[in-house]
Order: structure tokens, then sequence, then C-alpha cells
């Protein structure tokens, strides 16, 4: 039950689904985080994955779903880089931007509720 001590509302990593069923593809991460990130920052789902510099809106866009796909789905920095054709120290200072934003609570509560999303919209993660 929801309000029981013993409910898990934790995040889930998606590793833990890989022994059970095929790993996720990154045409699926990808599809999954543009349908959560995307219209939640009311920026183009292209915009997610360009290759050179954006409105710094979109900036904070993609730096989230790097963000989620780090700590929503438990991809490694290196995944994450290549997801998203980045560099590996690149979406680490993308994770920590966004983790120090998390002290706002407002931010933090966006955040609490796109990670829901996204187990809402991986049928892995529900």
């Amino acid at each position: 039950m929801l309000g029981s001590p013993r409910a898990d509302l934790g995040p889930r990593p998606w590793r833990q689904y890989c022994r059970s069923s095929p790993p996720l593809t990154d045409q699926h991460l990808r599809r999954i985080l543009e349908e959560a990130v995307a219209p939640a920052f009311a920026v183009g789902r292209a915009r997610l994955w360009a290759g050179k510099r954006v409105k710094p809106n979109e900036a904070l866009a993609r730096q989230v779903a790097m963000y989620l796909a780090h700590v929503g789905f438990g991809l490694t920095l290196v995944e994450v880089a290549r997801l998203f054709a980045r560099d590996r120290k690149t979406v680490a200072r993308a994770c920590a931007l966004v983790e120090d934003r998390r002290d706002c609570a407002t931010f933090d509560r966006s955040l609490d509720l796109l990670e829901g999303a996204l187990r809402m919209l991986s049928p892995r993660l529900a």
C-alpha cells in the first residue's frame, strides 16, 4: 500500500530488470527521456540531442535528461555520455549542476515528478 512503511517508493535502477528481460536500447531510452523531459521544459524533442549550443532553458532540459538517465535509469556517466554524444565530464558537470539545484524545493519536487513519469513511461520501471 502507498501509506505502508514497507512501500518501495525509491528509484529503481533499470539494471535490475536486465536479468529478466532484454535491456533497453538507446532508442528506447531516448524516447522515454523525450516523452518526460521535453514537455516539462517546453522544448522541442530534438533540442535535447542538439550538438551545438542551445538556449539556457534547452540546456537545462538536456542537463535534467542526463541527470535522470544517470539517477533514474542507473546508467553510468560513460553510458549517459554515449547516449547524448557528449564527454563523460560534461555529463558529470550536468549531474552536479542539477543536484545543486535540488536545494530549491520547487525544482526538487519537479524532478521527483519527472522520475515518476519515467517510471510510468518505462515498462521496466513500473
